[in-house]
């Protein structure tokens, strides 16, 4: 009779930490051509509103995604813990969300708020990539669906990147136009703290360590393949594919 092998063990919590830090240096979505190209100020005006229009759609997803989460919870204190994700977005009583800053940022470029809310122009990729994400949350484990969202380990530098190069280059950008990027600093720290503590303590075999870095790497994919939908309907070869916004729909001048 031959013996099984012993499974392997886990990596030590500082390792696994690495691991987890490498899969943002290596495949975090600020090294997209569409980032360079926004954040120094080669994007036209109609591309900064394809990037709005089609940025909201996750923007409005997240909450749900957040939902999908906590109705799986068990745990009071995790659920307590993870409500203010969706408050953070959804705002509160007496106080904004995110999703609100972000129309508020879709105004400055020129767009009708109530017609980015719609939905309507956002791009196939870009559906079929953010619905894949809530998919995941809601049907992954807990631990799996927590590693997802440590996308937001690499988060801070990219909006501190996107705050200054708006400011920079484009006529629409100030304090009230960019808070929503100005919010995330203070508000995804605790997040990060959060769950990245989450998923070190509850990773504590190598077969699980594996299935969360899967995750947060299948969580990068979604940020980059929302851009790479991006830059090719509005930037090279600019083919935008039927039911997309087009230049010139959903203006403030048109809803006026």
């Amino acid at each position: 009779m031959t013996s099984r092998p012993n499974p392997e063990p886990a990596a030590s919590r500082e390792d696994f930490e690495a691991r987890l830090r490498r899969i943002g240096d290596e495949r975090y979505h600020d090294k997209h051509p569409f980032h360079a190209l926004l954040h120094g100020g080669g994007c036209t005006p109609d591309q900064v509103r394809a990037w709005v229009i089609n940025r909201y759609y996750y923007q409005s997803r997240i909450p749900m995604k957040d939902a999908a989460f906590m109705s799986r919870v068990e745990d009071p204190a995790l659920r307590r813990a993870w409500r203010k994700r969706i408050e953070d977005h959804d705002g509160a009583e007496g106080r904004e969300g995110g999703i609100v800053r972000w129309l508020r940022l879709a105004e400055a470029v020129g767009l009708d708020p109530d017609y980015v809310a719609s939905c309507r122009g956002v791009l196939p990729a870009t559906r079929f990539a953010v619905d894949a994400y809530v998919r995941f949350v809601r049907e992954a484990t807990l631990l799996e669906a927590v590693a997802a969202s440590l996308t937001e380990l690499f988060a801070p530098k990219i909006h501190a990147e996107r705050i200054e190069g708006l400011l920079k280059h484009y006529p629409f950008a100030n304090d009230t136009s960019l808070a929503y990027f100005r919010n995330r600093l203070r508000e995804a720290p605790e997040d990060v703290a959060f769950g990245l503590a989450f998923v070190l303590d509850h990773a504590d075999t190598a077969e699980k360590q594996d299935a969360a870095a899967a995750a947060l790497e299948f969580k990068t994919d979604v940020l980059w393949s929302q851009l790479d939908a991006l830059h090719s309907a509005y930037v090279e070869p600019a083919r935008v594919p039927p039911g997309a916004w087009e230049p010139g729909e959903g203006l403030l001048e048109q809803a006026a």
